[in-house]
């Protein structure tokens, strides 16, 4: 004992320079930076289910293996439910499949700029990870591809299909060659393809290790239950089982997620309204001298020209609109990234945008970082 206080025990020595993944949030009238559905799921949906919260039996444990959620979620997809496996959040899908496949003295592969948790759940589950580079425009060099499974050879390699924070959707060819390099265990996240005109659930097979994440926050509206799945061939989804913690879901989100499956046509008509909405946005936008990265999500990146990255975030938000600050990542010097939002918040952030790109009250007007991509530079943990 030091004083009072007890004895400091030290974290893993890998676990000291990591920091906790984090989104800003201030109060604003118009908030379009956490990619969440700007729609609320149906009425019938929130009726549905208070009906049915109020008829469990708080008192007994959930179904350990969410039996009724799997059928749901297997018979919309088309396959069978010995090929679903059902978390809270497709991040906790993310870390049972890495502390199943990756942990110590394993490598996982990344090709950034993507989504940062995947890098962040394997350091935390131990592993190595080898960041692959992404060209100028955020596409992906199959060349590069090769470099880094022939060097690294990962046990577990990640592709994101639209890419966060790039919107960019990954062609079919770019997965097969993963696979046909020898990758490891491809991962295909698609936290956003009901907005994307492919998906990689077509190239599902029992013999190839490729298995594809999903999540009900966006399309289905659903970012406050925390609720995600994986798909992939039954000798994957057999191997979760064991690692994943015992009644890890509880009755709430499995008949949450059961219930939303009825409603299709909504979600349908919700990714309609919102692929329109960015289309919109990506063209007023490139009228506005902002160079606009292609997005196949709920979401565009964009980089203006003629002020900082930093400036024109805080211009927005001196106007009540929050958008994502990727500015200081690497990688992604000056970029910001628009969550696509209602027609209203989306009036009101083009209103804003068009302010502070042709007013003089943005203070730091430099020349955009010319190293934005530049592969010496470390991604973001």
């Amino acid at each position: 004992m030091v004083g009072n206080l007890p004895e400091v025990i030290p974290v893993r020595d890998d676990l000291r320079a990591l920091e906790g993944y984090h989104s800003p949030q201030v109060d604003v009238r118009v908030r379009l930076n956490t990619n969440e559905s700007p729609l609320p799921p149906p009425d019938a949906w929130r009726d549905a289910l208070a009906a049915e919260l109020s008829r469990v039996e708080w008192h007994r444990y959930p179904d350990r293996r969410a039996t009724e959620l799997r059928e749901a979620i297997a018979q919309m997809h088309g396959v069978t439910a010995d090929m679903v496996f059902a978390a809270n959040g497709s991040n906790e899908v993310l870390q049972t499949i890495l502390l199943t496949y990756a942990g110590a003295g394993r490598t996982v592969a990344t090709f950034e700029p993507t989504y940062q948790m995947h890098a962040q759940i394997a350091r935390v589950v131990g592993s190595s990870v080898v960041e692959g580079e992404r060209d100028a425009d955020f596409s992906l060099d199959p060349a590069e591809m090769r470099r880094v499974v022939e060097s690294a050879r990962p046990h577990v390699t990640f592709l994101t299909s639209p890419n966060n924070p790039t919107g960019l959707v990954e062609p079919a060819e770019r997965v097969d060659q993963l696979l046909q390099l020898g990758a490891g265990l491809v991962v295909v996240d698609e936290a956003y393809a009901q907005f994307a005109d492919w998906s990689a659930l077509s190239m599902l097979d029992e013999q190839r290790p490729l298995v594809v994440t999903r999540t009900f926050s966006k399309t289905w509206s659903m970012a406050g239950i925390r609720l995600g799945y994986v798909i992939g061939p039954t000798w994957f989804i057999s191997e979760l089982d064991k690692v994943v913690l015992p009644y890890h879901l509880d009755v709430a989100k499995q008949i949450a997620g059961r219930l939303a499956l009825r409603f299709v046509d909504d979600m349908d008509e919700r990714v309609r309204l919102i692929v329109a909405e960015r289309e919109r946005l990506a063209a007023a936008m490139r009228g506005m001298a902002i160079d606009v990265t292609p997005s196949g999500a709920n979401f565009i990146l964009f980089r203006p020209r003629s002020v900082s990255g930093r400036g024109l975030w805080q211009g927005l938000l001196d106007r009540s609109v929050l958008v994502r600050d990727c500015s200081s990542w690497p990688r992604l010097a000056n970029c910001l990234r628009v969550t696509v939002g209602t027609p209203d918040e989306n009036n009101a952030f083009l209103t804003a945008l068009d302010e502070v790109l042709t007013g003089d009250d943005v203070v730091d007007r430099s020349t955009p970082d010319p190293s934005a991509n530049d592969p010496s530079t470390k991604a973001p943990s």
